[in-house]
């Protein structure tokens, strides 16, 4: 496939993504390009994508593997790098609200950075229930590379995460207990039947999209959110968490954690970004704050 040229729509810094968010691997000889290995939505092939950024802010995207479904695999990388939403008025919610443009700028506009699918976003927090996130990441890591596909890329390969059909035969994996395996087949069949897919999920009401992937089995309120907001990205949605109303509170200096409907108000300068603007909100407190405490 001839190299696909894209150009944001607003701001947008693809090393300073990849060190907040994507921890993607780069291409041996070019540290500045990272590869995105996954299994294509469709779920008939996989593919590697590798995407660098110029000085003229202007994206380039090589896809290799894909079996026939370049234009997908492009699509989806996009959409995993929150490429596909039109992100030109982001600037203008930090001219609203003083605090968040003060954020927008420290962190050069960050923007979220998804699971490559729902499909993905699925199977991480399965994986990961009651386990550290390095513990999920290996795990994660190792199923890539004994169940994957693995395509070449200049002469170095790299691992997709296994396709639903796999998933759906695994019988046992070393760090996996019967539990999350059957919870996995669950995850294999709803993507094959297509409940998964990103532009199904996003095209739903939230509330639907919730119960939609509330059917599976395991998968309660919290991971659903989670897929849903990680994994087809949703872009203006407030998730009502502790994390966000301590970010809240401390950043806008109240005396209380601020109740969900106190937080809705105040994101209302955050339209028709609020999920982006959450997400900067939990990169802040995490890198300069600190997490609030745990309730007993």
């Amino acid at each position: 496939m001839t190299p696909l040229t894209f150009r944001p729509a607003g701001p947008y810094d693809l090393a300073n993504q990849n060190e907040y968010f994507g921890g993607w691997p780069t291409l041996a000889g070019d540290g500045g390009a990272i590869v995105v290995a996954f299994p294509i939505e469709g779920w008939e092939a996989s593919a590697a994508v590798v995407v660098s950024q110029g000085t003229d802010e202007e994206l380039q995207l090589e896809v290799f593997g894909a079996g026939g479904y370049e234009a997908k695999a492009s699509e989806q990388t996009l959409a995993a790098l929150s490429l596909d939403i039109d992100g030109d008025a982001w600037p203008d919610v930090g001219t609203r609200d003083l605090h968040i443009g003060r954020l927008q700028a420290r962190y050069r506009f960050l923007r979220p950075v998804l699971f490559t699918s729902p499909y993905e976003a699925a199977a991480n927090f399965v994986i990961g229930h009651r386990i550290s996130m390095k513990q999920g990441r290996a795990i994660r890591a190792r199923m890539a590379e004994e169940l994957g596909t693995r395509i070449e890329v200049q002469g170095e390969l790299f691992a997709a995460f296994p396709e639903p059909e796999k998933l759906s035969a695994l019988s046992e994996f070393r760090g996996l207990n019967s539990t999350k395996i059957q919870r996995l087949h669950g995850v294999a069949e709803a993507a094959l039947s297509g409940s998964l897919d990103r532009t199904h999920l996003r095209q739903l009401p939230l509330e639907d999209a919730i119960q939609e992937i509330r059917r599976i089995d395991g998968i309660g309120p919290f991971f659903a959110a989670g897929i849903l907001n990680r994994g087809a990205g949703v872009v203006d949605d407030i998730t009502d968490d502790d994390l966000t109303k301590h970010a809240v509170q401390v950043g806008y200096e109240l005396s209380a954690p601020p109740s969900q409907a106190e937080v809705l108000a105040i994101a209302e300068n955050w339209k028709p970004y609020r999920m982006w603007t959450e997400v900067l909100l939990h990169v802040w407190l995490r890198r300069e704050v600190g997490l609030p405490r745990r309730r007993p």
